[in-house]
């Protein structure tokens, strides 16, 4: 061991880490109990043995540097600095909570400390810690994210997508495996084919270390040896922690995988056991010393203790607070020149990225064949060229790693616009949006927010066949946390994504793939757009057409073809899916008494059975029809092209709803 190397092992840091570690047991300890007084509920998962990881790793970074946690969380929130009064009340869900009550055991969150909180989905902070990486690393600043996760997530896909962009990237993470030997209740011999998890991170060129992880003074060491590496730019370290928990995965856990006898034998060589033994029989501390040290946690303890007990429950009318902002930016709208350009919904798409990557360098553009390819649909084409490879970003075909990097990065301030490629290829990516991007602000108690801008294609029609062809929009509008928007017309392919950059939640932008092409003239000073209303694109007093994205153009035709017979149709385009704009809705139905609703989505649990349901509620008194629906065939999309015409909305379909909801069909 080098000078550099070596610890410092004075009275007062060896006293400061055996009280750090004891801190962190005792707590836990006095959580079990009020776990079985039912006090604390949910999950709660132990790190009793593996106290000398925490305590070993987060005293070395600043206070600028970020820590992306595991739901084994409690000793990093500790350590991190959390209070422990906050972080008890939070276990208890009280508004006093470090997560405001929202979080419970496994979600605990502190922005004040850069804490980004437990993740109770496995390996789901790794992209997460990527991001917020990247996002430092593309402002050059001397930060650093470590990340803990257990031995079990290295099986998840997400974490060989993030050790592959960080490595790809150069990003200045510290991932620090806690591998504890069991998953939950399988050990890693019986999950793994190879169980030597160093050589599974090694495999991407990432610096590797494997150390004791029973051994506190080991653990800080080979942490201080990665972090000095990473600072000096030279990319991620994995360290695995080679450790034990001595109790079972979590208070619901029977630990029936596992004989006692195991057990004991790791808790003779526990970490506390261990380095207490070491000082005294070094002479570096004295029984006196541990008393006291027992006792200010056990006095913190009673005192986090009792202010979790006078906590307050949050009231229930504020159950929907912190699933959005409060409150989104106005649209600066731009008043119209008079000059018209043409132009096309793939043009309109470009100048839209183009212009906001001008006026705001914390935007950058990231996905599948974006940068030197120009994407999929040509969307992106010649971006590359005009602001380089950083911000015009390629990624691997790992959809769910480049999207929770892209969250990562707008968690740390950035702007990203995240491509994936269709909506298909959207599903490997839900976990992280769902789980991650439309939970944190919640999650957190409004502490952690995410303005991050995914587009993706969708939609049926240039016989893709059934991998590539269908329109699952309706899906993500189911989820809270999320917007989702469908522009369907130039004007809002090219002023919804500024107005979305500004927003300070997630936004999902679906692009039907038959309107790529689509041209025609707008405003040449054509510039941010509304998405929070629908908008009527036909007036009409006879009949609501309700529809959205590719079917919009469809539905207007359908109109036309209507007015030939004397039926003068309302055409309503939806534009934003998530939230609904009831009114909107609502005052074109009460007017005209009658609805059809044109969604390309299937029809059992469709966007359409949405809004067919919030008619029936608020305006059911004024129908003289039963609400009409038009949407694909329970089938998937086919290839051939007249079976994939026959399976998604068309104009004479639409035309036959409408007549059959006036009595004329």
């Amino acid at each position: 061991m080098s000078t550099e190397e070596k610890p410092k092992l004075d009275h007062d840091t060896v006293r400061r880490r055996l009280g750090d570690m004891i801190r962190i047991r005792r707590f836990e300890e006095r959580c079990a109990e009020l776990y079985t007084q039912e006090k604390i509920r949910g999950f709660l998962h132990l790190y009793d043995g593996e106290e000398a990881i925490a305590a070993g790793i987060i005293p070395l970074l600043v206070e600028k540097d970020r820590v992306v946690a595991t739901y084994r969380e409690h000793g990093h929130a500790l350590m991190r600095g959390v209070p422990m009064t906050t972080v008890m009340a939070e276990m208890y869900g009280k508004a006093e909570g470090c997560s405001g009550g929202r979080g419970g055991s496994m979600h605990l969150f502190d922005a004040a400390r850069i804490f980004y909180g437990g993740n109770a989905i496995v390996g789901g902070g790794l992209p997460l810690a990527a991001g917020l990486a990247l996002a430092d690393s593309m402002r050059g600043d001397d930060t650093v994210t470590a990340c803990f996760f257990g031995e079990g997530a290295v099986a998840e896909g997400e974490f060989h997508e993030a050790m592959n962009l960080a490595a790809l990237w150069t990003l200045p993470v510290l991932f620090v495996c806690e591998n504890n030997g069991y998953a939950m209740g399988t050990a890693l011999d019986r999950s793994e084919s190879e169980t030597d998890i160093g050589r599974k991170a090694a495999v991407f060129g990432i610096e590797t270390q494997v150390v004791d992880g029973m051994d506190v003074v080991a653990v800080q060491v080979a942490a201080a040896k990665a972090l000095r590496r990473i600072r000096a730019g030279e990319g991620p370290v994995f360290l695995e922690c080679r450790t034990y928990r001595f109790r079972a995965h979590s208070m619901f856990d029977a630990q029936l995988y596992r004989d006692k006898a195991e057990v004991e034998a790791w808790r003779q060589k526990g970490p506390i056991l261990r380095f207490q033994s070491w000082l005294l029989d070094n002479g570096l501390i004295h029984e006196e010393e541990i008393t006291a040290i027992e006792a200010r946690a056990e006095a913190e303890i009673a005192e986090a203790v009792q202010f979790a007990e006078a906590g307050t429950w949050e009231p229930v009318e504020s159950l929907t607070r912190d699933v959005v902002a409060a409150e989104t930016p106005p649209v600066a709208a731009s008043p119209p020149t008079g000059e018209k350009i043409e132009t096309t919904y793939r043009e309109a798409i470009r100048a839209a990225i183009s212009e906001a990557m001008r006026r705001d360098e914390r935007v950058f553009l990231m996905g599948e064949d974006v940068g030197a390819y120009g994407g999929c649909y040509a969307v992106s084409k010649g971006l590359m060229d005009e602001f380089g490879e950083a911000r015009v970003r390629d990624t691997p075909l790992s959809e769910s790693g480049f999207t929770g990097a892209g969250i990562g990065a707008a968690c740390a301030g950035m702007r990203p616009i995240v491509e994936l490629m269709t909506v298909n290829f959207s599903l490997l990516a839900l976990d992280q949006i769902l789980n991650t991007a439309a939970t944190l602000r919640h999650m957190s108690g409004g502490q952690f927010n995410v303005p991050v801008v995914i587009r993706m294609a969708t939609g049926a029609g240039k016989q893709l066949a059934a991998q590539h062809s269908h329109s699952l929009e309706g899906w993500y509008a189911h989820i809270p946390g999320l917007r989702v928007l469908a522009p369907a017309t130039l004007e809002d392919a090219r002023g919804m994504l500024w107005t979305a950059l500004e927003d300070p939640d997630p936004v999902l932008i679906f692009e039907n793939v038959m309107l790529y092409n689509r041209s025609g003239e707008i405003d040449a000073g054509a510039g941010a757009v509304d998405i929070t209303r629908a908008a009527i694109r036909r007036e009409g007093g006879d009949i609501t057409l309700i529809t959205y994205g590719g079917s919009l153009y469809k539905t207007l035709e359908a109109a036309e073809v209507l007015s030939g017979d004397g039926i003068a149709a309302e055409v309503i385009d939806l534009r934003v899916l998530r939230p609904l704009d009831d009114e909107t809705i609502m005052a074109s139905v009460a007017r005209t008494r009658r609805a059809v609703i044109v969604d390309e989505g299937w029809r059992s649990g469709s966007l359409a059975a949405e809004l067919s349901a919030r008619i029936m509620e608020q305006v059911f008194w004024t129908l003289d029809a039963p609400v009409g629906r038009v949407c694909s065939a329970e089938v998937p999309i086919p290839y051939p092209k007249h079976l994939e015409d026959a399976a998604i909305p068309q104009v004479p379909a639409i035309v036959a709803a409408a007549k059959t909801a006036l009595g004329r069909g």
